[in-house]
């Protein structure tokens, strides 16, 4: 075990020549060192009578070592002894060494040439010349070395060689005259500093709730954060300024001091987008845990490799701050094993999914501040004390509620309404309800005018008037047949964090955003209703309509009422908005001609559309997405036209829906949903024809009693969902055929035995029907299995062998095994075939009847045999090693497995049989 010391008490050991550099360089630099608050051990504290083992413990007991090379530094044993103990000392446990050159050229040192070579040449003459060789400092014996002989002297002049090499080789600095010694001084210094790493973050002016949070965390790391040995990773997990950041800092001010070394990686989300982002990162992990300076890391690979092999030997208190993918994640922190004993990772992201699993050891959900929090925080930069004023305490509440906990809201309101009277608040509160405060606008639109992309800007405006709270799917389609390029945009706005999509692949969007997005599209015609390109507050909306005012300058329009307080309006009111893309209904009447809507839709939704049908001169070529929930439609449309843009169409809880329209119209349809209409008779053999389709959802369609055959030829489907279609009481077998389909729910109908091309499927991955729900790798033995239970009557597989091309498994019990014979030349189809037998004449009766059903597939005749025990053992071990080798002819599929059991009820033969299963699921074709 080596000998460097875990405790260190000074920061800086100077390893200097004293009759060179003591009165110039070293001074200087000590004096500069120790007003810097640099704790530095030199030889000057080194009292009358204590040894040279003292000077080596010292070193053990340093962080960062100087060696100040001068001309004559290796002239001094003493010197040389302190420098081979330095570099030893970072070979073995990465102690830091700064070089300085003082007067004299590192390559001087590195060959031990010109003058510095000298005076190296002469402390080793002189070794050998004398018998004694004294080390004086300032006059005083200190100590002696006794005498050595050539060989031994011969030995440290190699192993100094050796240590005046590898310092030389190190990145120092270089001081040749006492012009630049100042500044070099000053440069450090400056980087003594950093190496130390003594920097406390800001954290804030006023840290209402901080403390009780860093103390829930220290708890979660682990009870004794000093003493435990485990590698512990923590999650800390919430909605952007909710204040993780600012924790994640606090703890790391608290602790970091008791790490060997530490690192606060900050905005991590947004130096991962950089140019070399994703390096920089990397080296500034190592260069703030191991002080490497120049480390360059050209790939990513290459980084998580060497932060491996440094810091597994490092106790260390690392900040992943903003992480937002698994690729960080892994280019960060790839595992447990790349940190040392008692180290501790803190990971901040706004993404639950990267902490799920046993990506972290512990999680810290953040959450907003409660209203006694939320006052306090708030009364600092409103009041500039702890409580509000008593005039103020009822008004104050409302402005908390208002910021909803976010301490980025409280802390940017409480300084806006700082010093102002009740009648201001009052007026500034009504304000926000529609507009909100201009300094919180300006700070979070700051990250809006980031956005150099303008179809980004869109996006971000559509979602905040039109689309939180929508899968994110759908709004993709609806965008991107606007022309936005959405997958790019979205990917930026979730990056910026101006958009988040939760674990449900919902939109959302932190309130305070919402309205700084809408104030956007307010503020650029602040008096003109109708120059505005999107509206959505319900006043402004029935002005519109109700004076018939609107402008191409519309670009999407919403208008959600209660159905009790439902209104008509003339359709000549969207006569002049040309433009308009999207358009959003609920409790809304329109008189008059449908033409007048815009030929530009591409996103309809109209809950509690009142007509039977959709017009026929409502132009909807365009349209990407229409949604009719809870419609009065019967049919959709009379007339149909052709729809290639239409991606998804939504008639859910349309009560009076008889028959789906003819999909031929609609080539590109991928999402169809038709939940609880419960007049649906009929589907149209055109779905056959929805080449693109990914989800069919007809749940709770009580009147269909089959789909049609054509619905069996869509190779894109990928979701299925028949649940409460009580009357459909079958699955063509052409479901294998469906080679995209991976999800199929069908709860609740008619089906009462799961169909074989169900498990014959090589896509589904997720089923629940017939009881049966889960993955299909965990569902479909079980589903086998029943199949084989003795309680199956024997007739119901036999019966099925003219309709199916193969059988899985068979399971024949032992009452029925007289039948092997009627159906012996189809045993080579099967799979699995498991045979009960209660006697061994029934044993030997059935091995030869499946010999003989092998024989006849092109095998050679097997020797008679008489059925004594000896022959019956002699035919199962012939059975077993025909099993192994037998294939039907001009097929694929191949006698898999072959089970005979000896008596009744035998776990054995029952734990081999579900063996069985389980390996053919495995490797079944």
């Amino acid at each position: 075990m080596s000998s460097y010391s875990d405790k260190k008490i000074y920061d800086v050991f100077l390893s200097f020549r004293g009759e060179d550099a003591r009165s110039s360089l070293t001074s200087h630099l000590y004096d500069a060192l120790r007003r810097a608050g640099i704790t530095v051990f030199r030889d000057n504290d080194l009292q009358r009578g204590e040894s040279i083992y003292t000077i080596l413990r010292s070193i053990e007991e340093s962080r960062i070592a100087i060696i100040i090379l001068s001309k004559n530094y290796a002239y001094s044993r003493w010197c040389l002894e302190e420098l081979d103990k330095i570099m030893e000392c970072n070979r073995t446990n990465g102690q830091i060494v700064l070089p300085v050159f003082f007067d004299v050229d590192p390559s001087e040192v590195r060959h031990q040439t010109g003058e510095f070579g000298k005076a190296f040449q002469n402390l080793f003459s002189k070794i050998n010349e004398n018998s004694e060789f004294l080390l004086q400092f300032n006059s005083e014996v200190l100590f002696s070395y006794p005498r050595e002989d050539i060989k031994q002297s011969e030995e440290k002049l190699v192993k100094w060689r050796e240590a005046l090499r590898q310092a030389a080789s190190l990145a120092g600095f270089v001081i040749l005259n006492s012009r630049n010694e100042s500044e070099a001084i000053k440069d450090i210094v400056e980087n003594v500093e950093k190496l130390l790493d003594k920097t406390i973050l800001f954290i804030a002016t006023n840290p209402v709730g901080v403390e009780s949070r860093v103390n829930d965390i220290i708890q979660l790391l682990d009870r004794d954060i000093q003493k435990s040995h485990d590698v512990l990773l923590l999650g800390m997990w919430g909605m952007g300024g909710v204040g993780k950041t600012t924790i994640a800092k606090a703890i790391y001010n608290k602790f970091g001091c008791k790490f060997e070394g530490r690192s606060f990686l900050a905005n991590i989300r947004e130096v991962w987008e950089e140019n070399a982002g994703q390096a920089k990162l990397q080296e500034q992990l190592l260069s703030d845990i191991c002080k490497e300076m120049t480390t360059k890391v050209p790939s990513v690979e290459y980084g998580k490799m060497t932060l491996k092999d440094r810091l597994c030997h490092k106790r260390v208190l690392i900040i992943l701050d903003d992480v937002n993918t698994l690729e960080q994640l892994n280019a960060l922190c790839g595992s447990h094993k790349w940190f040392g004993s008692g180290s501790r990772i803190i990971i901040t992201t706004r993404d639950m999914n990267l902490l799920r699993g046993s990506r972290v050891d512990q999680l810290y959900p953040m959450k907003g501040m409660d209203e006694s929090e939320s006052i306090e925080l708030f009364s600092w930069h409103a009041f500039k004390q702890a409580s509000p004023t008593k005039d103020f305490a009822e008004i104050s509440r409302n402005v908390v509620e208002y910021s909803g906990g976010l301490p980025l809201a409280l802390e940017v309101l409480g300084s806006y309404l700082f010093d102002r009277e009740v009648t201001e608040w009052k007026s500034v509160i009504d304000k926000l309800k529609r507009i909100p405060n201009d300094q919180v606008h300006k700070k979070l639109k700051i990250s809006y005018d980031s956005l150099s992309d303008d179809t980004v800007k869109e996006i971000f405006l559509d979602i905040a008037c039109f689309f939180i709270g929508m899968d994110r799917n759908d709004v993709m389609l609806i965008l991107n047949g606007c022309g936005l390029f959405a997958e790019i945009g979205l990917s930026i706005l979730v990056e910026r964090c101006l958009v988040i999509v939760d674990y449900n692949n919902i939109l959302r969007m932190h309130h305070l955003l919402r309205d700084m997005g809408r104030e956007i599209v307010r503020e650029k015609s602040p008096e003109e209703l109708e120059e505005r390109c999107r509206l959505w507050f319900p006043e402004d909306v029935l002005h519109i309509l109700s004076e018939q005012t609107g402008t191409k300058a519309i670009k999407g329009l919403t208008l959600k009422l209660p159905r009790a307080n439902a209104k008509c309006f003339s359709s000549e009111a969207f006569k002049k908005m040309t433009k308009l893309r999207l358009l959003q209904l609920a409790g809304v009447k329109l008189d008059g001609d449908f033409k007048y809507l815009s030929r530009n839709l591409r996103w309809l939704s109209w809950n509690g559309f009142p007509l039977r049908y959709i017009p026929a001169n409502f132009y909807r070529e365009k349209l990407v997405s229409i949604e009719l929930v809870n419609s009065n439609v019967k049919l959709v449309w009379k007339k149909a036209q052709m729809m290639e843009n239409l991606k998804i169409l939504n008639l859910s809880h349309s009560h009076c829906l008889t028959h789906t329209p003819d999909f031929s119209y609609m080539p590109n349809l991928e999402k169809l949903v038709l939940k609880d209409c419960p007049m649906l008779s009929e589907v149209s053999p055109s779905i056959g024809d929805l080449s693109e389709i990914l989800l069919i959802d007809f749940e709770d369609c009580v009147s269909l009693r089959s789909l049609p055959r054509s619905i069996y030829k869509l190779t894109s489907l990928k979701t299925l969902i028949l649940s409460g279609c009580l009357k459909i009481d079958k699955l063509d077998g052409g479901l294998e055929d469906m080679e995209s389909l991976t999800t199929l729910i069908a709860n609740n109908t008619a089906i009462t035995r799961v169909p074989f091309s169900v498990v014959r499927s090589k896509s589904i991955g997720y089923i629940s029907l017939c009881g049966y729900e889960g993955f299909a790798s965990d569902v479909f033995p079980s589903i086998i299995w029943s199949w084989m239970s003795p309680t199956n009557k024997l007739t119901s597989p036999f019966h099925a062998f003219s309709a199916m091309s193969s059988l899985v498994s068979l399971n024949v019990p032992s009452s029925s095994s007289h039948e092997l014979s009627s159906f012996s030349n189809e045993l080579p189809r099967l799979q699995i075939l498991s045979v009960e037998c209660s006697s061994e004449l029934q044993l030997s009766q059935n091995a030869a009847i499946i010999l003989d059903a092998l024989h006849a597939t092109n095998y050679k005749e097997l020797e008679p045999t008489a059925t004594t025990s000896q022959q019956v053992s002699n035919m199962t071990s012939r059975l077993i090693q025909c099993c192994n080798q037998v294939q039907v002819p001009g097929s694929k599929q191949s006698f898999q497995s072959i089970l005979i059991q000896m008596g009744m009820n035998c776990q054995v033969t029952d734990i081999l049989k579900e063996k069985i299963l389980q390996v053919w699921w495995l490797f079944a074709p």
